[in-house]
């Protein structure tokens, strides 16, 4: 290798290991600390037996091997002990680090191999696999009912994640030092589907893991994992993902997205807010998108032959077309005109403002005899999973979703609709917004099959059932513009009234 060695923590996770300590030890490649500036850590989770003396009785006989042993004081459990090794290594700035069992199930031998596309840089994690060869499991002692077990948790795992991967249940792994420092594996638990969790970080992180094939060892080592609560958390953490992405259910542990990394993407090609939104605009229309966002739903009215004017506290962060970008917060006075336009757009933007009222004040002054229609789309806080966390304890904001931290302002129907009559729209339909599954399961057979369960279900509550509300109204004037219009016309029509008596007079 040319310049420096990448520098690489080989973290020998043990517990009750005193027979396979040494052993596993022995069995480090000698090649590892040829290619890399390699150190081992070994951290012994609490064991009541000799595995930490053996550790430490190791390293003091291998001095020119870099070594630390390490004891947890209380017992941290298995994906506890995992974040003892990994913040050590992001503590003290390895750029990989190498978790290898201290039972000797997994073969310290592979880690040339499994380093190997993380070095080259094609890979920001690495699994070693015990299914990618066809039976190779079993061959190596796996039993029947763990490799059955790991095929169907891993099959519907990968249904749920829309990911390919052979096995998620493997605990022979190298992970990019940075890569990790950027998940929130803290948050994880200690318990084994730790490993489950930090394969979602990943994923959502959209980081690259590479799989390679490894050989299986089941030997006299005694296996701590319940197999029945184990699959039941694998799957919990892999719905509870699947409902975050979703954003129908907020999970801090799974949010790997950076803050200012925008949840307001398109939602088209089913039954959506921006679906039923474009569906309502003519094409031709002259139209307002107040609290556009990113504006990609001005590219997609622009399409439709529309004039559009986008508004947000925002400017885009690069041209939409012909669009007009007006730059300014809602909050304030407001910097445009709704005269020239036929459809105002206002999707998901009422629960951002801290009086909803006063800004739709400030809209309506502006209106006049000429109808307008008004799309607006909100959350509804009355969902049927907002309902159950409620009843179950949990009222946990997140940066998407119904609890997004940035909405100031919640409603359900009966609250939007009274707000909108209450400022003088005149309202035309109210239907309810299935939940965006497509985002989260893909818009195939699952995606759609969920969005027409959803859909199926708010023909029966659109209350209970609707992730959002749409709503379409007519504006109608303010009071003041009906004074002062009132005012203008009768003047003109009384100065008409006297000229015709003039007229016949004469």
């Amino acid at each position: 290798m040319s310049g420096p060695r990448p520098r690489l923590l080989v973290f020998v996770i043990s517990y009750f290991a005193e027979s396979t300590l040494r052993k596993v030890l022995e069995r480090i490649p000698g090649q590892i600390f040829e290619d890399f500036d390699a150190e081992v850590l070994v951290v012994d989770d609490a064991s009541t037996d000799r595995t930490f003396e053996i550790g430490h009785d190791y390293r003091l006989a291998h001095p020119h091997i870099p070594m630390t042993v390490l004891r947890n004081e209380q017992n941290q459990g298995y994906g506890g002990n995992q974040k003892v090794g990994y913040t050590f290594a992001i503590q003290r700035g390895f750029d990989l680090v190498a978790m290898v069992h201290g039972d000797g199930q997994y073969a310290p031998e592979a880690l040339p191999m499994l380093t190997e596309p993380l070095t080259r840089g094609r890979a920001d994690a690495v699994f070693g696999s015990r299914m990618l060869e066809p039976k190779a499991a079993l061959k190596g002692g796996m039993p029947l009912y763990k490799y059955v077990g790991n095929k169907i948790l891993t099959r519907l795992q990968n249904t749920m994640l829309g990911t390919r991967l052979s096995e998620f249940h493997s605990g022979y792994r190298i992970y990019s030092v940075p890569m990790l420092a950027k998940l929130p594996y803290r948050l994880n638990s200690n318990d084994f589907h730790f490993d489950t969790e930090i394969i979602i970080q990943l994923l959502n992180a959209e980081a690259r893991i590479v799989e390679l094939p490894i050989p299986t060892y089941y030997g006299d080592e005694i296996c701590r994992v319940n197999g029945m609560k184990y699959a039941k958390d694998v799957l919990q953490a892999t719905l509870a993902n699947t409902a975050h992405r979703a954003g129908l259910l907020y999970q801090r542990r799974f949010d790997t997205t950076p803050p200012d990394n925008s949840h307001y993407d398109l939602k088209l090609g089913y039954a959506s807010s921006h679906t039923y939104a474009l569906d309502a605009v003519p094409r031709g229309s002259k139209v307002l998108d107040i609290g556009s966002g990113p504006g990609g739903l001005a590219q997609e009215l622009e399409k439709r032959g529309c004039e559009v004017t986008v508004v947000d506290q925002h400017a885009p962060s690069a041209p939409i077309g012909k669009t007009k970008v007006i730059v300014q917060d809602l909050e304030g006075e407001l910097q445009f005109d709704v005269h020239d336009y036929d459809v105002l757009l206002l999707l998901d933007v009422i629960e951002h403002l801290k009086s909803p009222e006063a800004f739709l004040e400030r809209l309506r002054a502006q209106f006049d005899h000429d109808q307008r229609t008004l799309v607006l789309t909100t959350p509804n806080i009355a969902f049927v999973v907002q309902r159950l966390m409620l009843a179950l304890g949990q009222f946990n904001y997140g940066k998407a979703g119904i609890l997004d931290r940035t909405h100031t302002r919640l409603f359900n129907f009966r609250a939007i609709e009274a707000l909108l009559v209450d400022e003088g729209f005149k309202i035309k339909q109210v239907r309810g917004v299935p939940a965006p599954f497509p985002k989260v399961l893909g818009n195939g057979v699952l995606g759609k099959a969920a969005v027409s369960l959803n859909e199926a279900l708010i023909r029966l509550s659109k209350t209970l059932f609707s992730y959002q509300i749409y709503v379409e109204a007519e504006t109608r004037p303010s009071v003041e513009f009906l004074v002062h219009d009132a005012i203008e016309r009768s003047r003109t029509r009384a100065e008409l009234l006297e000229l015709a008596k003039a007229r016949r007079a004469g």
